[in-house]
């Protein structure tokens, strides 16, 4: 696995589609601060790290609407290959205002919403809605 938030942001995608009620992704922190993110925002239901088979893994519960999810799509933005950055002027918001744009920047993980709050840009990870 080359980039693992692009294969985190793939499988929330396609078990939304797939109307599945829980993901399972190897652990890492980063992994965890983009979901405590994305919980915060509703588009997940609940993050956990646990522990299975000695290897550390991270369950996610994908939220829905009656039987729609609430996560339509994903898409990726800066790549391992090209790494995109935004100032906080730079900062648009996605599907006016229905979707997000997820950033790394020095104060942690933000959405376009939160990095214009705390006035700080960073490197855009991907958008959804």
């Amino acid at each position: 696995m080359t980039d693992p938030i692009s294969q985190m942001i793939i499988t929330m995608k396609n078990a939304s589609r797939a109307e599945h009620k829980t993901v399972t992704l190897p652990y890492s922190k980063l992994k965890h601060a983009i979901a405590d993110c994305l919980v915060k925002q509703g588009f997940l239901k609940s993050a956990s790290k646990k522990t299975e088979n000695n290897k550390s893994v991270l369950i996610l519960d994908i939220a829905y609407e009656g039987n729609s999810p609430k996560l339509n799509d994903i898409k990726r933005i800066s790549k391992q290959s090209k790494r995109v950055y935004f100032g906080v002027k730079d900062i648009r918001s996605v599907k006016n205002g229905l979707g997000m744009t997820v950033f790394s920047t020095p104060k942690g993980i933000l959405t376009d919403k939160e990095a214009r709050k705390e006035m700080v840009g960073g490197e855009a990870l991907f958008k959804l809605w």
